[in-house]
């Protein structure tokens, strides 16, 4: 930037010595014009003089007009350079309100987190998937919905898990529910009514007593689900869940050690409730 500014100046010296120079001839030159007698004039030599001194001032002027434009220039930069250093102050002021503090993006990034994050399904659509949107499901009784495990403990009690109640109300909303038990007496039967009533299956539910079936014998609950011919069954007896499983599309076996798969249309869960995901 130092260059420039040297070779400017220099220039514009040479230009000043050079109209200091012109000056001066054209002064000598009119002083001897002027002291000749203006009576010898004519009219030619009045016009060559004027036009002289009209070229003299154009020239001047010319050759005044590029030294004068430098000296604006600083001038018309101030404007921008004040308007810079604004628009600098401005920038600074608005960068705190532009910049997001750290608080900020925390929040934004767990906005973010939650809109995208998988939506929980619930235990309805848990319970339908599961089903692959079978409507007709047939449950035994004994170690699926009750305590008991054994004909023998209905003549005394019948209890209905807590665990399953949620899942066996939501099968009971969409599909058509049949339980069935193998009794010994007429007062199991009793037991086992009662403690579905009163665990709120036939209000809360879908399902009526006359969906309540029993049998004298292991045979007779095979015979129950092939007539019904649900879309699935569930038992905890694996020679059943066996025979079944070339007449029923899908067999869940409840059973509290882990088996190996006797067919690709049956699964095997501990618990009913475990099969649907509320253990």
């Amino acid at each position: 930037m130092a260059e420039p500014s040297s070779s400017f100046s220099s220039s514009k010296d040479e230009l000043v010595q050079l109209i200091k120079r012109l000056g001066t001839y054209l002064a000598l030159k009119m002083s001897n014009l002027f002291s000749i007698s203006f009576q010898k004039l004519d009219p030619r030599s009045v016009g060559a003089i004027a036009g002289l001194a009209v070229a003299i001032v154009f020239t001047y002027r010319l050759m005044r007009s590029p030294a004068a434009r430098p000296r604006r220039q600083p001038k018309r930069q101030n404007p921008s350079t004040s308007s810079s250093s604004i628009s600098t102050q401005s920038n600074a002021t608005l960068a705190p309100s532009e910049v997001c503090s750290p608080s900020e993006d925390l929040r934004a990034q767990n906005v973010v987190d939650e809109f995208f994050q998988p939506v929980k399904p619930t235990l309805g659509q848990i319970v339908r998937q599961k089903l692959s949107e079978g409507r007709k499901v047939t449950c035994r009784l004994l170690g699926v919905i009750l305590e008991e495990s054994s004909p023998e403990e209905l003549q005394k009690q019948a209890t209905v898990k807590s665990s399953v109640l949620d899942v066996l109300l939501e099968i009971t909303k969409f599909c058509d529910l049949y339980l069935m038990e193998r009794v010994i007496d007429d007062e199991s039967e009793k037991n086992v009514l009662l403690a579905l009533e009163n665990a709120g299956i036939f209000t809360s539910g879908g399902l009526v007593k006359d969906k309540v079936l029993f049998c004298s014998t292991e045979n007779g609950r095979t015979s129950f689900v092939r007539q019904l011919e649900p879309d699935w069954h569930i038992d905890t007896n694996p020679e059943i869940v066996s025979q079944l499983a070339r007449f029923i599309k899908y067999q869940l076996h409840i059973s509290p050690v882990r088996s190996e798969r006797t067919a690709v249309n049956v699964f095997s869960s501990p618990s009913l409730e475990h099969f649907f995901g509320c253990a």
